[in-house]
């Protein structure tokens, strides 16, 4: 991903850029079959020298192209032949998007086989769901997996449509009027990148496209957060259904030796942190003076490379984080006893609904025991059969059948069909 982003590997798509501008140009006529075969057999450019012109020019443009022609000679002279440099710098961008965009592309088919695997694995692992952070209904740690799989693949078909709507460049001139070019020159470069010619502009591609690429970053740093922050909870010491796998001779602590901490996760909250700060800026680089000033230039500098990279690294952190997550089952299991039974209350309050009883009656019998549950200690269901208003309902059979996991969690794998057809 650097490689995309250096010196070097910007000023190849620039020279590539010139060279196809040139060949257009012949291809019309308008240049020497054999300056143009000159021009590409000596066309070179050395970033020091590149940088060295530009400490003269202040104009990175003018330098690059003034190092191309001083290793071309003379046949040079037909480089850069009513262009403007954003007709260079902006199409170059939005290859170098694609090629950034072609790894993170990659990155989010890895991390998603790698859920998949998971969810597969742990599908009827059994676990309690929690709301507001108190224990809920049965869940299986498997939908968890199969949830943050849903949201990634959401975010991938977003990141593909934001990649097509930066696939476009420009070579249209000062203010994107072709007033020295033709359109075809354009379309005959544009084609040879994997490009297409956008449908207007001005001096510079509008900054809504990149917006809306940079938008989508921001959207699947949110969702590798929203996985990091969840598994910090599970690797908690109170809780311990997950935990980071821990390397052989890792440290936790410089000063205490027990400690394991969920240190891939909270690295992984940050970077989420900042791949989002990213957003903002490209949202303000859409508005631009009479639609073409040099505000943006900077900021691209500065957040292309960084968003970028530190996508591409924290995805490659998270695929590897699930796929050495360590599970326990039996500490879920265990979890899930802890409020003895209190989550089969809404079976509960569904079979005295169904005995005759009204929804506003049933819940305040409910309550009223599964509240001794909280107070006291003890279990739900050995409550519910000494309340005598329960007992008018309902038999003790019927409450014990109350108890029973397999119906909460029958329908489990209607909710796997949907995020993993077969």
């Amino acid at each position: 991903m650097t490689a995309i982003w250096s010196d070097e590997g910007r000023f190849a798509v620039w020279q590539e850029i010139e060279l196809l501008a040139l060949e257009a140009r012949a291809a019309r006529g308008e240049v020497p079959d054999d300056d143009v075969r000159a021009c590409r057999e000596r066309a070179a450019f050395q970033v020091d020298r590149v940088l060295e012109i530009e400490k003269t020019t202040h104009h990175d443009v003018i330098a690059f192209v003034t190092n191309l022609v001083e290793n071309i000679g003379d046949e040079g002279r037909h480089l850069h032949y009513g262009m403007t440099s954003s007709d260079l710098v902006d199409t170059s961008f939005a290859v170098q998007l694609q090629k950034a965009s072609e790894l993170l592309l990659d990155d989010m088919q890895r991390l998603l086989d790698a859920i998949k695997t998971r969810a597969l694995e742990h599908r009827g692992t059994i676990m309690v769901g929690r709301t507001h952070g108190i224990h809920a209904e049965p869940t299986t740690f498997g939908l968890k997996l199969a949830l943050w799989h849903a949201a990634f693949a959401r975010r991938l078909r977003r990141l593909k449509s934001a990649v097509e709507t930066v696939r476009v460049g420009k070579i249209s001139g000062a203010v994107g009027t072709y007033a020295h070019l033709p359109p075809e020159d354009e379309a005959y470069v544009l084609e040879r990148l994997g490009l297409r010619p956008d449908d207007v502009a001005t001096q510079v591609i509008p900054r809504d496209r990149h917006a809306e690429l940079f938008t989508a970053f921001a959207e699947i740093a949110s969702v590798i957060e929203q996985v990091a922050v969840e598994i910090r909870h599970l690797q908690r010491t109170e809780l311990r259904e997950a935990q980071e796998a821990f390397a052989k001779g890792q440290k936790g602590s410089s000063a205490m030796p027990h400690k394991r901490n969920p240190i891939l996760s909270e690295n992984l909250t940050g970077l989420a942190r900042t791949i989002r700060g990213y957003c903002l800026p490209a949202l303000e680089n859409v508005a631009l003076w009479h639609e073409r000033d040099i505000s943006h230039s900077s900021v691209e500098r500065v957040i292309a490379p960084d968003a970028t990279i530190a996508l591409d690294f924290a995805l490659n952190r998270l695929t590897r984080l699930i796929e050495g997550l360590v599970v326990f089952p039996e500490r879920m299991i265990d979890n899930l006893n802890l409020t003895g039974g209190l989550f089969f209350s809404q079976t509960v309050l569904l079979r005295l609904v169904d005995a005759g009883l009204s929804r506003e009656d049933a819940y305040k019998l409910v309550q009223a025991n599964a509240m001794r549950v909280w107070d006291e200690g003890g279990g739900f269901a050995e409550y519910l059969k000494e309340d005598p208003a329960v007992l008018e309902h309902l038999s003790v059979e019927q409450i014990d059948a109350c108890f029973d996991f397999k119906p909460l969690l029958d329908r489990v794998d209607q909710l796997f069909e949907r995020v993993f057809p077969s």
